[in-house]
């Protein structure tokens, strides 16, 4: 049995609660191979600005003094509105 032949038998076998995961890691193995992609996910990270660095004393402060955080799922809705779902494309990094 080829590598390809077994990894098909296991994506088979799989509860289908699991198929989901499944199709993001063979999502991301593939997206990987993205050369533009790659200088991207290896790109060596810029120091923050003072701008930026001020926005995260910020909000820290924000966050110790008891503030109310807005979850991303509630600001998403307020973005996009309720009935749009942002989809994830596989070469798009997670």
């Amino acid at each position: 049995m080829t590598a390809k032949e077994r990894l098909h038998q296991l994506v088979e076998e799989l509860p289908e609660e699991d198929v989901l995961a499944a199709q993001r890691l063979l999502e991301d193995l593939c997206a990987r191979r993205d050369p533009v992609l790659r200088a991207l996910l290896t790109a060596p990270e810029e120091p923050a600005t003072p701008e930026e660095l001020a926005a995260i004393q910020e909000a820290e402060a924000r966050i110790a003094a008891g503030e109310r955080l807005i979850p991303h799922e509630e600001v998403r809705r307020e973005v996009f509105g309720p009935a749009r779902t942002v989809r994830r494309r596989a070469h798009w990094p997670r």
